[in-house]
């Protein structure tokens, strides 16, 4: 197994929101997704579709008119090997639109007893949910700012909790892909 490193930036958001990941290079597109749900802080309760090369990938619907090919068929090795791409595009919650890039690093070993896929770098919190997209989450950023807003208790109330846009919940995205990668690990072949 080889590890690929992953610099995931979610696209026209200030302050930045980054992510840097450790993958098996032959991870699956549809455990991809979910890897960067957990990394990010977002909840998976949307659509979602990766772009490279021309060609999309994600959860086909021939009754919704969609032509992506399907993500639990593809492995990032395949994505990066067909395409040639060095930068993947990551589109989640097709109402919001909430664009990534994911720029391809390098590939190595994996480190013995590590589990993967690992969180390695943070920066930026993820926007809430269902915030209306980039200019949706600078205006909920700008009322959470201003108690003086008309806004800002109703928002305080329905995000339940202070948003510091500049901090992460890093210890908590780690936990959660951690999850993911004890859930995925590899079983251990018994010898009888």
């Amino acid at each position: 197994m080889s590890i690929i490193e992953l610099k995931i930036t979610l696209e026209y958001i200030e302050p930045a929101v980054t992510r840097t990941l450790q993958v098996p290079v032959d991870i699956r597109l549809d455990r991809l997704h979910l890897t960067i749900q957990a990394a990010m802080g977002w909840t998976n309760s949307h659509l979602y579709m990766f772009e490279a090369g021309g060609a999309t990938w994600g959860l086909p619907d021939p009754g919704f008119g969609s032509e992506d090919l399907p993500a639990n068929k593809t492995t990032l090795a395949e994505v990066i090997e067909d395409t040639g791409a060095r930068t993947i595009n990551y589109l989640y919650d097709f109402g919001d639109s909430w664009d990534h890039t994911i720029k391809i690093g390098k590939i190595s070993d994996p480190v013995p007893c590590e589990l993967y896929p690992r969180l390695t770098n943070t920066a930026g919190r993820c926007p809430p949910e269902d915030v209306g997209g980039a200019p949706g989450y600078e205006e909920f950023l700008e009322a959470m700012s201003d108690p003086k807003h008309p806004e800002h208790a109703d928002l305080k109330t329905w995000y339940s909790s202070d948003f510091d846009p500049n901090v992460p919940d890093s210890d908590e995205l780690r936990l959660d892909l951690l999850k993911l990668a004890k859930r995925w690990k590899p079983k251990k072949k018994r010898i009888s």
